[in-house]
């Protein structure tokens, strides 16, 4: 049969025409024959030449009124239940041509014939249609069977586009209203959440693909969370607003990403507060290559900005945004791009570009970000972090610049590691700024890791599965704040929009995620299940697919960030945003101790360096042996 159907699959589409008038013809001359035997309740009327004389006309008419209506260029294997009101339309036609007929020419026929001969056309064409297209979408011996969770437009769209394809094949919906439970959608059946553990046993489903694009982040949230633990992968078809502003069509099936997972409903973001900086303005993103800087870019670009001012030392980083950047600005044709490679070390540099570019904004974003690559580059983390801070800062109050937003961390929060202590610094050069200025409002705006960033903890976790692991996590008991990028994007923007100057601004993170439960989780939505090596009952037991271990703090890492220094926080008028006034120095008592700061900087001084932040305001207060580590780092600077 499945050879039967390739071979008619195959076929030119006007032999599939000729096909289909063929096998009505043959249904109409059994549907009059039919009728007749039904009435009569016998087979003597075949005697009677004159009763099939109705057929010879019938029979061309119900043909060509099928052919009128578009019966004949409807593609079988994508019928839907519309094809139906064809069928009763050229079966209507078909019962008055008989009608008309008979009494025309005062044929010896029944008067209730038509009646009995209409429905058993109507059902024996559509029939024969829903009954190929069936057998043309019955699930192959190869397609991996899926359940799709959401029985709705998309549910019913995504279960039509998978019959056609040759990967999966739909076996049933799950869904959560319960006025569907128990109905038929698609010709699949739909069934309780509750049931879909015994589904996927029975079934044995390795895939679940979600189809709930218009849900909300917590709802989408909430059903992944059921999911977790019922032993199937979860897929997930684009967003709404993906789908709607045709960035992703709704048959591409993606993995369910920490994003949906952590995601919080988005605050939509207020036009006033995000055009007031940005429109009709020339703007600078410092670090555009990066995670942040790169999606602050396309929120700027929305936003219409008279030119974009891209800056990062990393030619590739800056190919790569500039890349993708580029097609935007140039549909909407209101903003001028410029990438342009240079460190924010360099001030003539800076000055230069602020100053050629007439820039009037400029979001610093650019730092060295990564914990343990700071801590082991200790020189180059101050150096980049707090002199770029301070070199383009300084050129901004120089030209004028109207509005300078600083891109700070949760780990300038009492730190514990070089990184958040050049972070703290760099707020503290801003504040410094901020108090000396007549003309540039500065303000900086702390926030916690991004959801998706270069250095992510979730991508490694990913790619860890991806090659059976196992995963690593430092600390069992490690927490960490999570934010998606474009949310965090979008509140920074937001934030230097109600700056007046030198305030810090502090987004609310949510609740911290522990980052072991996020492991665990990560593993089972792949459909795997994660088990621990120091918890294993006995020798050689492995009571999972993937282990989980814990490898221990890194020099500088913390069991949990903070993002106030303070003890409140002061609200605004967004919801999502919060301002404190952090300790700051004076701009000469600041400037003295980054002169020597710089000096033991050129002089390759790492003991000096850590003592000169010891005993600045940041909180500084360094983990692990500081004995061991300025001896790694003396030793690597003696060898260059």
């Amino acid at each position: 049969m499945s050879r039967f159907i390739e071979r008619i699959l195959d076929l030119d589409r006007r032999w599939k025409q000729v096909i289909q008038i063929a096998v009505d013809t043959v249904l109409i001359v059994l549907c009059y024959w039919l009728a007749l035997a039904l009435r009569f309740d016998n087979l003597m009327f075949m005697r009677l030449s004159a009763i099939w004389q109705p057929l010879i006309m019938v029979l061309p008419i119900t043909l060509a009124a099928f052919s009128a209506l578009g019966l004949y260029r409807s593609v079988l294997r994508f019928i839907s239940g519309q094809v139906l009101s064809l069928v009763f339309a050229g079966t209507v036609v078909s019962m008055m041509t008989m009608a008309v007929i008979d009494s025309a020419f005062s044929l010896p026929l029944p008067r209730s014939l038509p009646l009995i001969y209409g429905p058993l056309l109507f059902l024996s064409v559509s029939g024969v249609r829903f009954g190929y297209r069936s057998l043309v979408r019955q699930p192959a011996h190869h397609k991996a069977p899926v359940i799709i969770y959401g029985a709705g437009e998309s549910g019913r769209q995504l279960a039509s586009a998978l019959r056609q394809g040759a990967e999966f094949a739909p076996v049933g919906f799950v869904d959560d209203n319960p006025a569907l439970h128990g109905s038929f959608v698609s010709g699949l059946r739909v069934h309780r959440p509750q049931r879909t553990r015994d589904l996927v046993q029975r079934h044995h489903i390795k895939t679940i693909l979600l189809a709930i694009p218009s849900a909300t982040q917590s709802e989408r949230r909430r059903v992944i969370k059921s999911l977790e633990n019922v032993g199937a992968e979860i897929k997930t078809i684009p967003g709404m607003t993906d789908i709607i502003t045709g960035r992703a069509s709704f048959s591409e099936l993606r993995q369910v990403t920490p994003e949906d997972m952590l995601g919080r409903d988005p605050v939509p973001p207020r036009d006033d507060l995000m055009s007031v900086n940005l429109r009709g303005k020339s703007v600078l993103v410092t670090g555009a290559g990066g995670s942040i800087g790169s999606e602050l870019c396309r929120q700027i670009l929305a936003m219409e900005p008279a030119a974009l001012v891209m800056l990062d030392v990393s030619e590739a980083a800056l190919y790569t945004a500039d890349e993708f950047l580029r097609p935007i600005a140039e549909s909407t044709g209101k903003t001028k791009l410029y990438p342009l490679i240079g460190s924010v070390q360099n001030p003539n540099r800076m000055r230069a570009v602020i100053r050629a570019f007439k820039i009037q904004t400029v979001f610093h974003a650019a730092a060295y970000k990564h914990v343990p690559l700071v801590e082991q580059n200790i020189i180059e983390g101050v150096r980049n972090n707090v002199f770029g801070t301070r070199s383009v800062a300084r050129a901004a109050a120089e030209c004028g610049v109207e509005a300078f937003i600083l891109v700070s961390t949760d780990k300038a929060v009492r730190p514990t590691n070089v990184m958040g202590a050049t972070k703290r610094l760099a707020e503290l050069v801003c504040q410094a700024e901020a108090a000396k200025s007549t003309g540039t409002v500065f303000s900086m705006v702390r926030f916690g890791n991004v959801l998706g960033s270069s250095g992510s903890v979730i991508p490694r976790f990913q790619k860890q599965i991806k090659s059976g692991g196992p995963v690593t996590v430092t600390h069992p008991d490690i927490t960490r704040y999570f934010m998606t990028i474009p949310e965090a994007a979008q509140l920074v923007i937001q934030a230097g929009a109600m700056a007046t100057g030198g305030e810090v601004f502090v987004l609310d993170m949510g609740d911290p995620v522990r980052i072991a439960d996020m492991a665990a989780s990560i593993i089972r939505l792949h459909g795997l299940s994660p088990w621990y090596p120091d918890r294993a009952g006995g020798p050689g037991e492995k009571p999972g697919d993937i282990a989980i271990t814990f490898t221990g703090l890194r020099p500088g890492e913390k069991l949990y960030e903070e993002l106030l220094i303070g003890d409140s926080a002061t609200p605004t008028e967004h919801t999502r945003i919060h301002k404190e006034r952090a300790i700051h120095l004076p701009p000469d008592e600041l400037d003295a101790c980054l002169d020597r700061l710089m000096q033991a900087c050129l002089d390759f001084d790492v003991p000096e360096i850590w003592r000169i932040i010891l005993k600045m305001p940041t909180e500084f207060q360094p983990n692990g042996p500081i004995g061991d580590l300025l001896s790694q780092q003396l030793g690597r600077v003696s060898r260059v």
